[in-house]
């Protein structure tokens, strides 16, 4: 890299991260203000709210670098070219193209930013905050390793495997005790869902009950039951797959196949996240048509709301194909990299026409 690279590679990357620090505070901001409803359940306080937002952090900084990066393209080479900078590169015989090479070395870095905070930082931290948090609240649960949750309801034992997602959850076994202690009965279901208020509705449950000199067990498809314990129960052993690494939602989308179970959404939501590492590389050179036509004489605050408009634009683009293709039943490998292909051609397009 000569010095023309390193400077505008160091730009970019100084933007980006200026940029990312307003937007992680704003953020940080509004999770802890959502947090105030639940302040003053159980043992959860303030401090735990703070705590809860900041452990949060890195999970905002993994979903908003994509618009991050593509405000501080913006305004990092917009600055340059108000002040004629890169006219001055330009008539020197440098093309476009020799400056997207630094600038897209920036968006790289970036990109691999991105994946270890995804893969490394962020989903244990929001695992373990989420937690710290529903711990502080019910003060009945306790854990068996990383693998699922326990509680105890009178006579009644629930356990939930952490593998789910939104109010369903799967891998739930009911241990039901006499008066005594002795072991009754064991049900297990393959889902469990809040049907209102106090009732849970479990599906495809298998049930063994221990008679006195017998066993009997029997299935049924769907089994209602009452419970006092806390819903956040259940969201707590829930796993988001938007805070699962490649490799744990790769993980999953086998063990649903070896179960014969549906994939298309886990596997969309897989490529989708390989593809939003390419697309922070993308969206970094699609700054420089920008910056070299109607924002080269343009204030900071207009590139700032360009920007914020491009990363909404293709964030919408990017849930509508997703759910366009989940329903329509089309390859997931194609819908997860449709918008970023899409991007990346007319970003293509748009920097070969810029003079």
């Amino acid at each position: 890299m000569n010095l023309l690279d390193r400077y505008l590679y160091r730009t970019v990357i100084v933007y980006t991260l200026m940029a990312m620090g307003v937007l992680l505070t704003l953020g940080g901001l509004f999770l802890f203000i959502s947090q105030q409803s639940d302040i003053g359940i159980g043992e959860y306080g303030a401090v735990d709210a703070f705590v809860f937002t900041f452990m949060n952090l890195p999970q905002q900084a993994f979903e908003l670098l994509p618009i991050g990066a593509m405000i501080g393209a913006l305004m990092g080479l917009g600055n340059l070219a108000a002040g004629s900078e890169l006219v001055v590169t330009r008539a020197s015989g440098v093309s476009v193209w020799r400056i997207a090479w630094p600038v897209g070395l920036a968006g790289l870095t970036l990109a691999v930013l991105m994946y270890g905070i995804g893969e490394y930082v962020a989903p244990p931290l929001a695992q373990f905050a989420k937690r710290e948090k529903t711990t502080s609240k019910l003060a009945d649960v306790s854990f068996a390793g990383t693998s699922g949750a326990w509680v105890k309801d009178g006579n009644l034992i629930l356990r939930v495997q952490t593998d789910e997602v939104d109010q369903a959850f799967g891998g739930v076994s009911l241990f039901e005790l006499d008066g005594s202690g002795r072991l009754r009965s064991i049900q297990r279901a393959a889902r469990i869902s809040v049907a209102e208020r106090g009732h849970w509705r479990m599906q495809n449950v298998a049930t063994t009950r221990f008679g006195t000199d017998h066993i009997d067990s029997e299935v049924v498809e769907q089994l209602d039951m009452r419970s006092t314990v806390n819903p956040d129960f259940l969201g707590l052993a829930a796993t988001d797959p938007d805070l699962l690494t490649l490799r744990g939602l790769k993980g999953y989308i086998d063990h649903l196949r070896r179960n014969n179970l549906g994939t298309e959404s886990y596997e969309i939501g897989y490529w989708s996240r390989i593809a939003r590492l390419f697309a922070v590389i993308i969206v970094t050179l699609l700054s420089l048509p920008f910056v070299f036509g109607p924002l080269r004489t343009t204030g900071a605050g207009t590139r700032t709301v360009i920007g914020v408009m491009l990363g909404i634009m293709f964030f919408l683009l990017t849930r509508t194909i997703e759910n366009g293709g989940q329903l329509f039943g089309l390859n997931p490998a194609l819908v997860g990299w449709l918008p970023t292909g899409v991007v990346g051609l007319c970003t293509a397009f748009a920097i070969s026409r810029t003079r």
